[in-house]
């Protein structure tokens, strides 16, 4: 286990005073790249300015990682990769964690009622807001919403525990927090609002019209590319540290994190760190995710059903990479509200990050939860072309990759694995029609994703026909061939 007295050369140490350290935020889903993101920033702040603001790590679901944490003293390590550069430093900006199941729901509540706490942020992706992602509003039949709106204080959702947490702290006299959402949405700020103060309407119109006037929902972009890790990165890191650190995470150098800044009871001082807080995120959020998160999703949906494992294999193949950004800055810069960004330039840099062999982004873990995330990366786009009646070939091209995708079996008819908070509905939809545009039609009428228009929408409708026609008879890398050609 990581043991920061005994490390290796070379492996950078909190320099500053950890015991100094106050639970000031309480963070939910202590995955991957929340540990090489905002936890980092913290860690700079702390260690270059002398912050005292501390984590409280917080996981629902799985214990394995908060338990390994809590027998590190709450260290673990963050390597920065390129090419065959490695940076090794110890993040020590954690104070505390907690396992919901095995310390108890009430243990995760109390936390969150500590005096001290002024901004609770969360990494849960898309699904763990139970959210429609087509409208931004509560799924009021989503299974865990359901036993949360019967049972309060017991919570098992993200909503349903941040709804008891400012409830008790309510009733204790205790002054609000900020919630802010740290994943990978737009207006993910306005998305937690609403499931959260949606949620507290079914208990109490009084208590939700209190939650509008008296918290806030900070918006967040959120941009660094964090590879799941495995065994092989795992063993590179013990010969570098000197030890094992199964908390450790890999990451690339680039962090980007723009902040609203909008916190009822106060904040760090994150921009000394490299954030920027700026009054509207909006812009921020749609040049990343549907620029970067959008052409990541055409790649891993294209690119696995192309027997692709990595992002930076794609970006191998010459049609691939062409594909990619013409993406970009054909079908997805048009559509942004951003002034003042090289889009070109942009462009260019999120080419150069994905070609980084050293980060082995692989395609089948972003192609997980596409029905969470469709709409904000190019469903949003596709609509913006279709009514200004310009092309969208490429963003029709990876729809029809996505619906290739979840119909569970590659070109080579071997199984894939579908991990989808809808993974069901999808499953019974591909089972109950025919391969072709009955399969198509079937599973674009799912309006949780599509909404109400798409799907009865000719032209778009025809497109994905066309494109997913051109997948079956020709493959994956020869349909990427020929639209980057046509384009």
């Amino acid at each position: 286990m990581l043991s920061p007295e005994h490390l290796a050369a070379g492996v950078a140490r909190p320099e500053y005073d950890r015991k100094k350290l106050r639970t000031r935020m309480v963070h939910i889903g202590f995955g991957a790249f929340h540990r090489a993101h905002q936890a980092v920033c913290s860690d700079r702040l702390a260690n270059e300015h002398g912050s005292d603001w501390g984590y409280c790590e917080v996981n629902l679901n799985s214990g394995e990682l908060i338990q390994a944490l809590k027998k590190q003293d709450c260290c673990y390590t963050v390597a920065e990769m390129a090419g065959d550069d490695m940076a090794l430093r110890v993040i020590g900006v954690v104070t505390s964690a907690l396992h919901g199941k095995s310390d108890g729901i009430n243990a995760v509540i109390d936390e969150l009622c500590q005096p001290d706490v002024a901004i609770v942020s969360m990494t849960v992706t898309e699904k763990g807001y139970c959210y429609e992602p087509s409208s931004g509003k509560l799924d009021l039949a989503h299974p865990s919403i359901v036993h949360d709106i019967a049972n309060p204080q017991a919570p098992i959702s993200l909503p349903g525990l941040i709804l008891a947490g400012i409830t008790r702290r309510r009733e204790l006299g205790l002054p609000p927090f900020s919630v802010m959402s740290c994943d990978n949405m737009p207006e993910n700020g306005h998305v937690t609002r609403n499931v959260i103060v949606g949620l507290a309407e079914k208990h109490s119109a009084e208590l939700a019209e209190w939650i509008g006037k008296n918290l806030t929902f900070p918006s967040t972009m959120v941009d660094r590319i964090v590879p799941a890790m495995t065994e092989e990165t795992h063993a590179t890191l013990r010969v570098k540290l000197g030890c094992d650190d199964p908390v450790s995470v890999a990451c690339e150098p680039f962090l980007q994190w723009v902040i609203e800044d909008n916190f009822v009871s106060g904040r760090p001082q994150w921009e000394k760190a490299g954030a920027e807080l700026v009054s509207n995120v909006l812009p921020y959020e749609e040049m990343k995710l549907r620029m970067l998160n959008g052409s990541h999703s055409f790649l891993a949906y294209l690119g696995y059903l192309a027997g692709y494992q990595h992002i930076s294999d794609c970006m191998a193949d010459t049609h691939f990479r062409q594909a990619a950004r013409q993406l970009m800055m054909d079908e997805q810069a048009p559509t942004l509200h951003t002034q003042g960004v090289d889009l070109g330039a942009y462009a260019d840099s999120l080419i150069a990050r994905y070609e980084n062999l050293a980060i082995k982004h692989r395609t089948a873990q972003i192609a997980n939860d596409g029905s969470q995330k469709l709409p904000q990366r190019w469903l949003d786009s596709i609509r913006w072309h279709l009514n200004n009646g310009s092309d969208f070939d490429l963003l029709a091209l990876g729809v029809a990759g996505w619906i290739r995708y979840v119909g569970g079996v590659n070109e080579q008819g071997e199984p894939i694995e579908i991990r989808d908070p809808m993974r069901d509905l999808l499953a019974q939809r591909v089972a109950e029609t025919a391969e072709g545009e009955a399969r198509v039609a079937a599973l674009l009428s799912i309006k949780a994703v599509f909404g109400e228009d798409l799907a009865t929408c000719t032209q778009f409708v025809s497109r994905v026909n066309h494109f997913y026609q051109l997948l079956l008879t020709k493959g994956a890398k020869e349909a990427v061939k020929q639209t980057v050609a046509r384009a």
